[in-house]
C-alpha cells in the first residue's frame, strides 16, 4: 500500500468523507483496544490527579456545573 498515494487521495475528498474515513479508522483502533504507552510525565499526572481525588473526594464539578461556568465566562463578540 502506498500511504502518500492513498492521502493525495483523501485530501481530494469533502472534509465530511475525510472525517467518515477517520472516524472508521478510529474505530477500527478501538476494536483493536491497543493504545499507546503513556509517557513518564503522563503517568506522573495521573498519578497526582488521582491522588488528589483521593485526598480532596468531594472537590468536584458536576458536567453541569462545568458547562456552566464556560457558558458564564464566554467572550461575546
Amino acid at each position: 500500500m502506498d500511504i502518500i498515494a492513498t492521502l493525495n487521495e483523501i485530501v481530494t475528498l469533502s472534509v465530511e468523507d475525510r472525517i467518515r474515513i477517520v472516524q472508521a479508522i478510529w474505530d477500527t483502533i478501538a476494536a483493536e483496544q491497543v493504545y499507546p504507552d503513556l509517557t513518564d510525565s503522563q503517568k506522573q499526572e495521573l498519578d497526582r490527579r488521582i491522588g488528589d481525588y483521593n485526598s480532596n473526594p468531594d472537590n468536584v464539578l458536576t458536567w453541569e456545573e462545568i458547562k456552566a461556568s464556560i457558558s458564564k465566562h464566554k467572550i461575546k463578540a
